[in-house]
Parts: C-alpha cells; structure tokens; sequence
C-alpha cells in the first residue's frame, strides 16, 4: 500500500516545481519598445456618402416621395458608370415629427405633425476625376443630406507592408538606443504584435454641397491628396546578460 503511494508522492512533487520555474522565466530581464510606420500613397478610390430626407402629412406620403427621389438618384449613379457592388444603402429611418407643448401653442400634449423619411445611400466612386460632377448630379437629383467623403485604396496592401516594415525598423532603433543608455546588449526577440492604427474619418462636404443650385455649372472641387496608412509594432527582447 504504501509503494503505490510513491509515484503520485513524485509527480505532485514536479508539478509544484513547474511554476516556480515559470515564474523565474517571467522575471528575466526584458525590454519592451513601440515601433510607427507610416506610408502615403495616393488614393485610387473615394467613398462618399449620400442621403435623401422627405417630410410630409403621413409615413405613406413621406416613404413614397423619398423612393421617388432615391430611384432617381440610383438611376443616374448606374448611368454614370457606378456598378452595382459599389452602391449600397446605409440605413432607412421613418420618425415623426412633433410639436410639443409651450407658452405659445396653447397644446396640452405632444402631437405629430408629420412624418420625416431618411434613406442613406454609400457610394465607391473608383474615377476620382468624376467625384465632383457625381456629387453634382445627385444634387440635382435628390440628395439633400450628407456629402461625408474619404479617400482610399481599394487594394492598399502594398502600402501597409511597406507601413509594417517601417514600424519594425523604428521598433529595433529604439531598442538600441534604450539598451546602449542603460548600458546592457539586446537578446533575442520573443514577442512581435502589431497593432492598426485607425483611418481619419470621412471629411464633410454637406454644408457647401447642400447649398449648391441645380443649374450651377461649376462641379464640386475635390482635391484626392494622399492616404495615410499606419501601423505600431510593439517588440519584445530579451537582455544578454552574458
């Protein structure tokens, strides 16, 4: 009886060893830096957005003009050579209106007056040439609210390689300058994690769009600039201490 008790007797002896063992490995010696690397190239494709608000007596009314003017737009999209995967409908609203109760209006509760229809339309325009004139024509055409545009690329891969890459070498740069201050040499890397940086978020044109006149000749000026693609690289080496 007592024999057989042995072996167990040994292997909880070696697991109460294992985490002594990985805590010693925790507290070794280690540095930690962030690497940035940016890379701009120009876009090749902007994305805009687009919305048509109705208002009228009932939901009815309001849904039925607001499909009215958005047929028309979509319309006028396809004929300007916009394909179909690059329009996409971001998001249909129907609210009502209220007056509420004041000094003035001598109501007693809230009470609709009527109903507001919002339907919102993202479009890929991939002839940057051609932003301007199709902003114009969806004026034109209906759109009464919206205008947010950004720039990208529609494969920006290349770019954010070449981001990675740079992020890396600013990482190792600043090891090596933190490591010879303290005195101490670099050891192998043991962990490399990357982190995205978030995109800017679409620039507005509504204001100035929305105030264009139907029969104005002149397009919206759009100027594309760059795309701005950044990525953080965060290392971690081990010390020599040899």
């Amino acid at each position: 009886m007592t024999r057989s008790f042995i072996p167990l007797a040994l292997a909880a002896s070696v697991l109460a060893v294992l985490p002594a063992g990985a805590q010693e490995q925790d507290r070794e010696p280690r540095i930690s830096v962030t690497g940035e690397g940016k890379a701009n190239v120009a876009p090749d494709m902007a994305v805009i957005n687009l919305a048509v608000v109705r208002e009228a007596a009932t939901a009815r009314e309001a849904m039925d003009a607001n499909n009215q003017a958005m047929v028309a737009v979509i319309a006028a999209l396809k004929e300007a050579g916009i394909a179909e995967r690059d329009l996409q409908t971001s998001g249909l609203s129907i609210e009502p209106r209220y007056v509420y109760p004041n000094d003035q209006n001598g109501e007693k509760e809230p009470r609709i007056t009527g109903y507001q229809v919002t339907n919102g339309l993202t479009v890929r325009i991939r002839d940057l040439k051609r932003v301007g004139e199709i902003l114009d024509r969806s004026v034109t055409l209906g759109v009464n609210q919206g205008g947010y545009i950004s720039f990208t690329n529609d494969d920006p891969s290349a770019a954010m390689n070449d981001a990675r890459k740079r992020a890396v070498e600013d990482a190792i740069s600043k090891a090596r300058t933190l490591a010879e201050a303290a005195g101490v040499k670099l050891g192998d890397v043991v962990q490399i994690s990357e982190n995205m940086v978030g995109t800017p978020p679409p620039r507005p044109l509504g204001a100035k769009m929305m105030r264009m006149e139907a029969d104005q000749a002149v397009s919206v000026p759009v100027e594309a600039g760059e795309s701005t693609y950044t990525v953080q690289v965060n290392i971690t080496y081990e010390l020599d201490q040899q």
